[in-house]
């Protein structure tokens, strides 16, 4: 985060900024990205719309950040000894509740994020690339104790390979993720893809 970012965010307290978070998520689940405004997530808040501006500089990046702030904890700490361990970890870091919420706030924001640039760039800059960043350490340390042999094809499709289980799990089979079914792809199919034997 640039100095200049630190500064702005500095004035509110971690305890009002995980509650402003927090409603920002519950009107994106009630209302949508397009239909969210500052003017309600300020009424929510009982905050000054300026003083969401001065805090976040515009919607996109108060989402974003409050979609990041959910996040239970860092990837890139997962660390259990072994692939399959770090994988099945990463699955179980959020309960099937919080995971069918997710999934119903990630399907809403699709069409939101390749309609807006402005929520494309955040998105991209403030999640995607630094979850990438940590899940490359998890894939790292697969490589650098030998399970997961460099050269790979598969390497490079894991997070596709994830991403894709979450998010089409209702589209294909009418359900929200659970536990069980992540851990059970990341055993039949992600894997194998790497050659590491599932149990």
């Amino acid at each position: 985060m640039t100095a200049t970012a630190t500064a702005r965010r500095s004035r509110i307290t971690p305890e009002r900024e995980a509650e402003l978070y927090e409603a920002v998520l519950d009107l994106l689940r009630e209302v949508g990205y397009d239909a969210l405004t500052m003017d309600a997530v300020a009424a929510r808040t009982r905050s000054s719309k300026a003083t969401l501006y001065r805090q976040w500089g515009g919607k996109a990046e108060l989402v974003v950040r409050a979609l990041r702030h959910s996040k239970p904890g860092s990837i890139g700490d997962i660390d259990t000894g072994s692939l399959r361990g770090d994988l099945h970890a990463l699955v179980t870091r959020e309960d099937d509740c919080a995971m069918a919420q997710n999934s119903a706030l990630m399907r809403a924001l699709a069409m939101a994020v390749h309609n807006n640039a402005d929520l494309l760039k955040a998105f991209k800059e403030l999640l995607v690339e630094p979850e990438m960043d940590e899940f490359q350490r998890v894939m790292q340390r697969a490589v650098d104790r030998g399970e997961v042999q460099p050269d790979r094809p598969a390497l490079d499709y894991i997070v596709h390979m994830l991403v894709g289980a979450f998010a089409t799990r209702t589209l294909i089979d009418d359900q929200p993720p659970t536990q069980a079914f992540l851990r059970a792809y990341i055993d039949a199919v992600v894997l194998p893809a790497l050659g590491v034997p599932a149990h």
